[in-house]
């Protein structure tokens, strides 16, 4: 009997494909992966590892959230080698005020990029468009607050979104040394941050996750908050957790609850992320502050950036050797420290024309250093009015 039918095509499978972590050749510091990513590195006891807390903030920092974060970040509360706690900020630059990042980054915070518009559907994007919003954002931190290309190393896709193989070209290409964009899924143990050597040890849940092998590119993942009873649900982001109906002695008991599982068992890095909401709501940030008086009180917890998380991650040493531990020592003046900000930034008004409109708006955004003649924008981060940008690898 003769069918019309065509003959199916030829497929290959793909022969570039990340392979499943192979401990023998994976070793650290360069590399660094388990068969389920729940292992500690350097095959610590739990009891012989710090609890790293990583604060984490998404967006533009401005006038709604930048006395927050400095709330946060009192002198009263200390690391128990008595410095300061440090946050990691990834920024986004729409309403970006690049004075307040100038004094964070002065402070002693990392600096991180997300992108520069935010753009829904990044994640299906070419390598050009990904540049043009990573390396645009991180060229804008340069020029604005003045903070060196070499101390951005990190990235979070908006909305966490992976950009598949193309967003870790890009940071391959031009020096990035971590990605904290691929969320976990609710699981019994959290898991570790691991290098994109090998394939992802879980589900990507996001579904736009590295495929390739991206040796040495390390990912802080991003494991979901929920407590046994799933009140408020489970999230990557905190904000994103239905806690607004809860007192601060409830919020406080909930992030308790969430942070044990880390602290209990394998104390893989326990990631706090925020957007603005969080500290908009008078409960959840009177029960943040509570949990950070009580976990300030803890004898092995640190609050790190994500880059101490992996200088301690890449050389692991067990808390009795921490207190002089020259990765996490309080801050030392660092060559390329932006300098402090100023007392009379610069408050620009400029003209800008979103992507989907047809009129101008006026942008207003403060920085230390002379305003641009036009709203900074993909293209043309430095504002001069003249898209141009051309980023090459070499020059990175």
């Amino acid at each position: 009997m003769r069918s019309d039918c065509p003959p199916a095509p030829i497929t290959e499978a793909p022969t570039d494909l990340a392979e499943r972590c192979d401990t023998a050749k994976c070793q650290l510091p360069y590399c660094f992966c388990s068969r389920d990513g729940t292992i500690i590195p350097g095959g610590l006891k739990p009891s012989d590892t710090p609890q790293m807390i990583l604060l984490t903030f998404d967006g533009a920092v401005n006038h709604n959230n930048f006395d927050h974060y400095q709330k946060i970040f009192n002198s009263d509360r200390v690391n128990p080698n008595n410095c300061p706690l440090k946050g990691t900020f990834f920024i986004s630059h729409e309403y970006c005020n690049y004075n307040m990042v100038q004094s964070l980054a002065h402070d002693g915070h990392e600096i991180a990029t997300e992108t520069i518009s935010l753009q829904k559907g990044l994640e299906d994007k070419k390598y050009d468009e990904w540049v043009s919003e990573m390396i645009g954002m991180r060229e804008i931190l340069k020029h604005f607050s003045n903070i060196s290309s070499s101390d951005v190393v990190g990235m979070r896709a908006p909305y966490l979104k992976p950009g598949r193989n193309t967003q870790y070209k890009v940071m391959e290409d031009f020096g990035y040394i971590y990605d904290s964009s691929i969320g976990v899924s609710p699981g019994k143990t959290p898991i570790w941050p691991y290098t994109l050597d090998y394939k992802i040890p879980h589900e990507c849940k996001a579904g736009t996750c590295p495929t390739k092998s991206f040796p040495g590119v390390w990912e802080i993942p991003l494991n979901a908050h929920y407590v046994e009873s799933y009140e408020g649900g489970h999230c990557p982001y905190l904000d994103q957790c239905v806690l607004h109906s809860h007192d601060a002695q409830e919020v406080f008991e909930w992030l308790q609850e969430d942070f044990s599982r880390s602290y209990d068992q394998n104390r893989a890095p326990y990631m706090m992320p925020f957007h603005t909401n969080w500290f908009q709501i008078k409960e959840l940030e009177k029960g943040l502050h509570k949990f950070l008086d009580w976990a300030t009180t803890l004898p092995d917890v640190y609050f790190v950036t994500a880059t101490q998380a992996l200088t301690w991650i890449t050389d692991p040493k067990p808390i009795q050797s921490l207190t002089n531990y020259e990765g996490w020592e309080c801050k030392k003046k660092n060559e390329n420290d932006p300098g402090p900000p100023c007392n009379n930034a610069n408050k620009c008004p400029l003209d800008f024309k979103p992507a989907d409109a047809n009129f101008t708006a006026t942008r207003y955004m403060e920085t230390c250093t002379e305003c641009p003649n036009k709203y900074p924008w993909l293209g043309d981060a430095k504002g001069t009015g003249h898209p141009s940008d051309n980023y090459s690898v070499d020059r990175e």
